[in-house]
């Protein structure tokens, strides 16, 4: 599978990243039939790349 080309991806903040004034904060952007997540705080840190499909199960549960 490849990992996706997250260059000019959109990036979004988790929703309930840094809840309760915590700085916990990841991100999410989708690559065609890749979806990367990454830490907000350190993007260059390198992106955790899944199928889409599984990340929608993930959401899901």
């Amino acid at each position: 599978m490849s990992t996706g080309n997250f260059t000019d991806a959109v990036w979004r903040k988790g929703s309930r990243s840094g809840a309760g004034g915590q700085d916990n904060c990841v991100e999410v952007a989708f690559a065609g039939p890749v979806a990367g997540v990454r830490d907000s705080k350190n993007p260059r840190a390198g992106v955790l790349a899944f199928p889409v499909s599984a990340w929608q199960r993930f959401v899901r549960s």
